[in-house]
């Protein structure tokens, strides 16, 4: 991933977050046939450091889980807060002479590491119960692994497979407007709440504060 020093992150801390809080990733790996890709929630576990491991898992019948058994470096991507920014947004575009163009504001982190598998209810039970109990968190009546039959959760188990990756680095890239002047920074983030979008200039107001006039 191309990363300017203005958009980078190298925190593992701040890059676990949001992978905690957008919470799937798309899983890409080379088979014999070419690139693989499958979608997946996941559980980011932050040791061992510096970049600690995720947490997975895919359907038995899904051709991915036996390329991932057979080894190899994988891709996780996780997408963020995104949006269309336009050069109508900002505040320089009269005085610049029309010398303003459209771009892509985005989070993404790109996340690389060799997987393991584990199977049986045995180890896949605590993996199923940290992603259900994190997603269910915050919920009048949180559902739970137990809620369901043991029997039940057994019989599911034997459809998937579990997979371990301990991620050897991880890019981080929020490109939010950083490289524009103070006044267009502002006019960017009232801009985006005014066009209710909230999300995206909340992450624009975050990532762009502090910095240097």
């Amino acid at each position: 991933m191309y990363l300017p020093a203005q958009f980078r992150e190298d925190d593992p801390a701040a890059l676990h977050a949001e992978m905690r809080r957008i919470g799937a990733a798309t899983l890409v790996s080379q088979g014999p046939g070419g690139l693989i890709a499958s979608h997946v929630p996941l559980e980011v576990v932050s040791e061992p450091g510096p970049w600690g491991l995720v947490r997975c898992h895919l359907a038995r019948a899904n051709p991915h889980a036996a390329v991932l058994a057979a080894g190899g470096e994988v891709l996780l991507t996780f997408q963020g807060p995104q949006g269309y920014i336009s050069p109508s947004l900002y505040a320089t575009k009269p005085s610049s002479g029309g010398k303003v163009v459209p771009t892509w504001n985005y989070v993404a982190i790109h996340a690389y590491g060799q997987a393991t598998t584990f199977e049986g209810p045995e180890a896949l039970r605590p993996h199923l119960a940290a992603l259900t109990d994190g997603h269910e968190a915050g919920r009048a009546e949180p559902w739970a692994l137990t809620d369901a039959p043991d029997d039940y959760i057994a019989m599911m188990c034997k459809a998937i497979i579990g997979f371990e990756i301990r991620l050897s680095r991880i890019e981080g890239k929020w490109k939010m407007s950083q490289n524009r002047p103070p006044v267009d920074r502002a006019s960017v983030i009232s801009g985006l709440r005014a066009e209710g979008r909230a999300e995206l200039a909340d992450t624009v107001s975050a990532r762009t504060s502090g910095l240097a006039e």
